[in-house]
């Protein structure tokens, strides 16, 4: 073999070493940073839209109902802790769905959520209920893992994963 196509080899062995040294920092990079994020976000913010503007158009249809049930009612949902911290949805009657899936009312962008994980809904007495949808990792009412829907007390945090979830006036 002649000088130069040993060179030529030996130029074309480093390249291909080098080109799998960056592809392997950039699988590593994508691991730990993740590069779905930006998607969900984009999509969180566009399942949450339609939850918030409906507000005005729904409160009148429940309004007379809704006196009768005391000045104690939660109005609102407020995450406390998480990737989410300070996002709020207002309570229209409407059940609420938590996880990872992006149709979602409130997407948990969190390793230890599950797809479906769980729903918050109110029942007939104005009273709102927080069910575990059969997730892995379970939902929690105030350090408690719940195994039925079971009723949410005003401020109580319920924990899924990293986040937390209270019930507001």
């Amino acid at each position: 073999m002649s000088e130069l196509t040993l060179t030529v080899m030996r130029l074309g062995f480093l390249a291909v070493l080098w080109l799998f040294v960056i592809v392997s920092i950039q699988v590593i990079r994508s691991d730990l940073f993740g590069t779905r994020v930006t998607q969900r976000t984009a999509r969180r913010a566009e399942a949450q839209r339609p939850a918030q503007r409906p507000q005005p158009q729904q409160a009148p249809q429940g309004g007379g109902g809704r006196r009768g049930r005391g000045r104690n009612a939660p109005s609102k949902l407020v995450v406390t802790e998480g990737s989410l911290t300070g996002t709020t949805v207002a309570l229209q009657g409407q059940t609420i769905t938590l996880g990872r899936a992006h149709d979602s009312t409130i997407v948990l962008d969190d390793d230890y959520a599950s797809s479906r994980h769980a729903r918050i809904y109110p029942d007939r007495d104005g009273k709102w209920i927080v069910e575990d949808l059969g997730s892995t990792n379970g939902t929690y009412l105030d350090r408690t893992r719940l195994t039925t829907p079971t009723p949410i007390p005003l401020e109580a945090p319920i924990r899924i994963g990293k986040t937390v979830i209270e019930l507001r006036k």
